[in-house]
C-alpha cells in the first residue's frame, strides 16, 4: 500500500509538471507568434531596439516560466500535505487501538486507495470493540459466579505462579495469595502444592485432602491442568459434613453396641425355652421362633452397622499378604460347603489362576461369604452359582456368577449403596439386612481394587471384583532358605 501512494505522488507531481509545461509552452508560443509579429517591426529597427526587443523576449519567456514552475511547486505541496495528512490521521488511528482505545475512528470519505484503507481500518476497530466488549461481559459473569461459589479456587500459570483467585480463597487466606505471587509462597499445604505439581507436571487431575490451609477444618483439593499450560484448584470445605458423618458412625456404634447386649439375652432365653421339655402350648412355641427369628434378624443388623461404621471410619487398615488367587476361590468355596446343602444351590469352581493378590484373608472371607449368600438368595431360581478369577495385566479379576432372574439395568449403579434392595419384598422374607453389598464395596476399595456388576433380566447377576497382583520378589541367593510357599486361607 505504501507503493501504491508513493506512485500516486509520483503520478500527481508529473502531472502538475506537465501543466506547468503546457502553460510554459502555449507562454512562448504567445511570445513567439508575438516576436514574429514584431519581426517585420523590428528589422526595420537598428541595433539598439533589436537588443532591446530579445531582451524584453528573454524577459517575458523567463517570467512565464518561473510563474508555471511556482504553480507546479505549490499544486505539488498541497497535494503531498494533503496525502500527508491522511496517512498521520491513519498513524494516529493505529496508535490508539493499539493503546486500547478501540472507540478511535478515521474520518475518510474519499475514494482511493486510503480511503479503502481506512475504512477497512474502522471495520475492524469497530469489530474489535464489540469482541473485547463481549469478553469484558463474560470475564465479569465468570468473576461473579466463581466469587459465589462455596469453594475456593486458584488458578496459576505454567511457571507456578498465581494468575487469579476468587473472593472466598482471598478470604481463607487474607493478603497471602496475590497475583503473580509463587503459589509456593502463598500457601504452605503439602497436598496443596502436591495436587497442582501433578496438574502442571504430570497434565492430569490431581486429588487430595488439605487440614492445614484453615485450623480446625478440612478441605478436598481437585486440581486440573489448563489449556495455556497453567492449572486450577479449587478447595471444597468438607468440615461440617466430616463432622456429621463422623457423628453418624458414632450414633450408629453406639446405638449398635447398645443393642447387642439385649438382643443376646432375647435371643438366649428364647432358644433356652424352646430347647426345655416343658409342654409348651403350640402357639406359644410358634411366638417364641417367631420372637427369636427377629431377634437373629435384628443381631445381624447390628453386626453388619458396625462393621460398616468400622470400615467406613477409616480405621480400618487391612492386613494385606500375598496368597494365592486360586485359594481364595477354593477356600470361599469350602466354608459355604454348609450353606450349599441348606439351599440346595450347587456351588461350582469356575476357571481361575495362581497368581498372587494382596488381600487380608479374613476380609476376603467376609467378601465372598456376602457375595455367595446374596446369589444364592436372589439366584436361586438358577440352581447353580460358580465363583473363578481371571488375571489381568496388574490385578487379578474375582467372579460369583448366578443364573437366577438377574436385574434391570437401573439398578447397576445403585446396588452397592446401603440399604438398597432391587425386590425389596423378597428381602424381607429372606432377612437381608441391606448392608452386605455395601461392606464388600468398602473393602474391595481398602484393598485399592475394583468392584462392578454385570446383569440382565432373566440372564443372572454377575458380580466382579479385582485385587491388586503382588509384587514380585527378588530371587533368593543360592545359599537362602527355599522359598516359602504363598499364605492359605485359614478357618
Amino acid at each position: 500500500m505504501t507503493g501504491r501512494v508513493f506512485t500516486k505522488l509520483l503520478f500527481s507531481f508529473v502531472f502538475v509538471l506537465c501543466i506547468a509545461t503546457a502553460i510554459l509552452d502555449f507562454s512562448f508560443r504567445n511570445i513567439v507568434a508575438h516576436s514574429l509579429h514584431e519581426e517585420a517591426r523590428v528589422a526595420s529597427l537598428g541595433a539598439v531596439q533589436q537588443q532591446a526587443a530579445l531582451h524584453i523576449l528573454r524577459r517575458d519567456l523567463l517570467t512565464a516560466s518561473l510563474i508555471s514552475l511556482f504553480l507546479a511547486t505549490l499544486a505539488s505541496a498541497w497535494i503531498a500535505h494533503r496525502i500527508a495528512s491522511r496517512l498521520r490521521s491513519i498513524v494516529e488511528f493505529s496508535s490508539r487501538i493499539a493503546a486500547g482505545d478501540f472507540t478511535a475512528r478515521i474520518e475518510e470519505n474519499d475514494s482511493d486507495e486510503i480511503g479503502e484503507v481506512a475504512r477497512a481500518l474502522d471495520t475492524t476497530a469497530s469489530r474489535l470493540e464489540q469482541s473485547f466488549q463481549a469478553l469484558e461481559s463474560k470475564q465479569r459473569e465468570l468473576t461473579a459466579l466463581l466469587d459465589s461459589m462455596q469453594e475456593a479456587v486458584v488458578a496459576v500459570n505454567a511457571s507456578g505462579q498465581v494468575s487469579w483467585s476468587n473472593s472466598v480463597m482471598q478470604r481463607l487466606a487474607p493478603g497471602a495469595v496475590r497475583t503473580g505471587k509463587s503459589l509456593v509462597v502463598s500457601i504452605r499445604d503439602p497436598e496443596i502444592l502436591s495436587c497442582v505439581d501433578i496438574a502442571l507436571r504430570e497434565r492430569r487431575i490431581g486429588m487430595g485432602r488439605a487440614i492445614s490451609v484453615v485450623p480446625g477444618r478440612a478441605f478436598e483439593v481437585s486440581a486440573a491442568p489448563t489449556p495455556d499450560g497453567g492449572a486450577v484448584a479449587v478447595l471444597h470445605d468438607v468440615t461440617e459434613i466430616e463432622r456429621a458423618e463422623k457423628m453418624r458412625r458414632d450414633f450408629i456404634a453406639n446405638v449398635s453396641h447398645e443393642l447387642r447386649t439385649p438382643l443376646t439375652s432375647i435371643s438366649g432365653y428364647v432358644e433356652t425355652l424352646l430347647e426345655d421339655e416343658m409342654d409348651l402350648p403350640d402357639h406359644a412355641r410358634e411366638f417364641m421362633n417367631i420372637i427369636l427369628k427377629n431377634a437373629r434378624r435384628v443381631n445381624r443388623l447390628t453386626e453388619d452397622l458396625l462393621a460398616l461404621a468400622h470400615i467406613e471410619s477409616g480405621e480400618h487398615k487391612p492386613r494385606v499378604q500375598p496368597v494365592r488367587a486360586s485359594a481364595l476361590v477354593e477356600d470361599s468355596i469350602e466354608l459355604l460347603a454348609g450353606m450349599v446343602v441348606e439351599s440346595g444351590v450347587a456351588l461350582e469352581p469356575g476357571e481361575t489362576t495362581d497368581a498372587l493378590v494382596l488381600a487380608d484373608v479374613d476380609a476376603m472371607t467376609q467378601v465372598f461369604g456376602n457375595l455367595i449368600e446374596n446369589a444364592m438368595k436372589y439366584g436361586a431360581s438358577g440352581r447353580r452359582v460358580v465363583v473363578g478369577a481371571r488375571a489381568l495385566e496388574d490385578a487379578v479379576e474375582f467372579y460369583v456368577q448366578d443364573f437366577g432372574n438377574g436385574m434391570a439395568e437401573e439398578h447397576l449403579n445403585r446396588i452397592f449403596e446401603r440399604f438398597y434392595r432391587v425386590d425389596k419384598a423378597r428381602s424381607r422374607e429372606s432377612g437381608g439386612t441391606g448392608l452386605g453389598l455395601a461392606i464388600v464395596k468398602h473393602i474391595v476399595l481398602a484393598h485399592h481394587g475394583t468392584i462392578r456388576v454385570e446383569s440382565e433380566l432373566g440372564a443372572g447377576a454377575t458380580f466382579l471384583f479385582t485385587l491388586p497382583v503382588a509384587p514380585v520378589a527378588p530371587t533368593p541367593a543360592p545359599a537362602a532358605a527355599p522359598e516359602e510357599t504363598p499364605a492359605r486361607l485359614t478357618r
